[in-house]
C-alpha cells in the first residue's frame, strides 16, 4: 500500500532579506519550509537607493514587499538575537528551529520599517535636494560619487560640495577609473574636497567645519560615509568563534561558515577576498541555494559547489546617462558603461529575477 504521508520539509532560515538573503529565500522557497527573518518588510534594490532620492517614484520599482516575492515562505519581521545549533532567537521573543541557516545581514540598513515608510523618505530627500541651492556629501565612495552625479544631473542649479577623506575618490577600484570620475564631477562643477574630514556635529547655521580648518556651507548634508558591518550581534552567539578580527564570517569554499556544516555565509558579511558588491553577493547566493538544494534533496556533500572570487568589475553610475567602469585592468567612462548600468540600473533584471514584472 502506498504510503500518503507527506514528507516534512527541511527548515532553511535566512536571516537578513538584501540582495544575497533574498535570493537565496526565493530559489528554495518551493524546495524548503523557508523562514525569512529581517528587520524590514520589504527588499530593496540597493543601487537604485541614489536614484529615488532624485527621482522619488523610481522607489516604486525598487522598494519590494518581501510578500510579493516570496508567496510560498514565512516572513518574520524582526531582528535575530542569537543562534544555537539548531534555533535561531529573535528580538520579540519568538524560538525557531532550522536545519539550514544562512546568514546574511550585509550593513547596517535602514530605519524604514515598511514599504510605505520608505516611499515616503524618498519623497522628503527629494524635498530636501529639491528646496536647497547648496549640498554638501560628506564620502567620497560609490555611494557620495554616484549621489554627487545624480544631483548634479538632475538639479544643474545646485552648488554641490563633495567632502572625502582620502587621497583619492572610489579607493576600491583602480586610480585611472577614479580619476575619471573625478574630472566627471569637475565637469558637472562639483567641488571635490580631498584629504578632509567633516565634523557633522559642529554645523552651525548651515556652516560645516572641516578637518584642514576651513569651512564649508551647505544648506542640507547627505552622509555617505560606509555602513557598520551587519555582525557585531554573532558576537554573542554560537557563532562568535567564527568571525575573523574584522568582524566578518569566515567561510570555506562552498560558503559554510567554518565550524558549522549546515550554517551559510553569503554576502558582504564574509571574508571572502573581493570588493563588496551586489553582483558578488548574489552570486554568493546562486551558489548557496544550489549547495542547500543539493543538501536538502540529496543529502550529499560530494558535488556541493564551490564559490571563486570574482574577479575585479565595477561600474559607478554618474547620472543618468554615464558611468565609470573599471573591467579587469581596463577602466573605461562615458555612455557605454552608462548604458549598461545607468539607464535603470539593473532594476529590471534585478525584478525579473524575483520573478516580477520589470
Amino acid at each position: 500500500m502506498e504510503d500518503s504521508r507527506e514528507v516534512k520539509k527541511k527548515v532553511v532560515i535566512v536571516i537578513g532579506g538584501g540582495v544575497a538573503g533574498s535570493v537565496v529565500a526565493k530559489t528554495l522557497q518551493d524546495n524548503a519550509d523557508v523562514v525569512l527573518i529581517d528587520l524590514k518588510e520589504y527588499y530593496e534594490i540597493p543601487w537604485a537607493s541614489l536614484r529615488s532620492s532624485v527621482e522619488p517614484s523610481f522607489a516604486e520599482k525598487s522598494v519590494i514587499n518581501h510578500w510579493d516575492y516570496l508567496p510560498n515562505a514565512r516572513i518574520v519581521t524582526s531582528a535575530a538575537v542569537n543562534i544555537t545549533r539548531n534555533e535561531v532567537l529573535t528580538a520579540q521573543g519568538c524560538l525557531i528551529a532550522y536545519d539550514y541557516l544562512v546568514i546574511a545581514t550585509g550593513h547596517g540598513g535602514t530605519d524604514a520599517r515598511t514599504r510605505t515608510e520608505k516611499l515616503s523618505h524618498y519623497r522628503t530627500e527629494h524635498q530636501k535636494i529639491k528646496s536647497a541651492n547648496s549640498i554638501l556629501i560628506v564620502g567620497g565612495g560609490p555611494t557620495g560619487v554616484e549621489l554627487a552625479g545624480e544631483i548634479s544631473v538632475d538639479f544643474p542649479d545646485k552648488k554641490v560640495t563633495l567632502v572625502h577623506r582620502g587621497s583619492r575618490l572610489l579607493e576600491f577600484i583602480g586610480s585611472k577609473a577614479a580619476r575619471m570620475a573625478l574630472d566627471w564631477l569637475a565637469s558637472k562643477n562639483v567641488e571635490v574636497i580631498l584629504g578632509q574630514s567633516v565634523d557633522l556635529n559642529s554645523v552651525s547655521d548651515g556652516v560645516y567645519r572641516i578637518s584642514g580648518g576651513e569651512t564649508v556651507t551647505a544648506d542640507c548634508h547627505f552622509d555617505c560615509t560606509g555602513k557598520p558591518m551587519g555582525s557585531s550581534w554573532l558576537r554573542e552567539t554560537d557563532l562568535k568563534n567564527s568571525l575573523d578580527i574584522r568582524g566578518r564570517l569566515m567561510v570555506d569554499a562552498n560558503l559554510r561558515v567554518k565550524g558549522h556544516e549546515n550554517v551559510f555565509g553569503i554576502g558582504d558579511i564574509t571574508d571572502i577576498p573581493e570588493i563588496k558588491q551586489g553582483y558578488m553577493a548574489q552570486k554568493h547566493a546562486m551558489v548557496a541555494a544550489k549547495n542547500l538544494k543539493l543538501l536538502i534533496v540529496e543529502g550529499k556533500e560530494s558535488r556541493l559547489a564551490k564559490y571563486k572570487p570574482a574577479a575585479p568589475l565595477a561600474f559607478v553610475s554618474l547620472g543618468r546617462k554615464e558611468a565609470v567602469a573599471q573591467i579587469f585592468c581596463m577602466s573605461i567612462s562615458g555612455h557605454i558603461p552608462g548604458m549598461i548600468k545607468s539607464k535603470d540600473l539593473f532594476v529590471g533584471k534585478m525584478r525579473r529575477q524575483l520573478g516580477l514584472k520589470s
